[in-house]
């Protein structure tokens, strides 16, 4: 990987660090590394392995593929997940929240749009 990769995947991780509100001691934490080797990521200094930038994508609730891409590890454009994978895929949600969600989202992809001629005649 380049510097200039290195750069762009430190420079992506702090925006996505400070788009999740969160402090450089904070992030370090949540991913279980220290906050002088992040410092170095964002900086560029550090090429983080893929085990780290799983741990950075969970810590920041986005893709690992997203992190992997931007820091060289795969080729090709990335493919989002669909709806159904992210729901399925999110940690903080429980089997009944996903189901809910699901429900939701079937009935809303299905439907035509229209109101069902709801609406109260004065």
């Amino acid at each position: 990987m380049n510097e200039s990769k290195h750069t762009d995947l430190g420079e992506f991780i702090r925006q996505q660090r400070e788009r999740a509100n969160l402090s450089l001691r904070r992030l370090a934490e949540r991913a279980g590394i220290s906050n002088p080797y992040l410092s170095q990521i964002e900086r560029g200094i550090r090429k983080p392995s893929a085990e780290i930038l799983s741990r950075l994508s969970r810590a920041l609730e986005i893709s690992a593929n997203t992190l992997y891409s931007r820091a060289g590890l795969i080729d090709g454009p990335l493919q989002s997940p669909t709806m159904l994978e992210a729901i399925d895929a999110d940690r903080l949600l429980s089997p009944t929240e996903k189901k809910v969600l699901l429900d939701m989202y079937h009935v809303l992809i299905h439907s035509d749009g229209s109101l069902d001629n709801h609406t109260e005649q004065e």
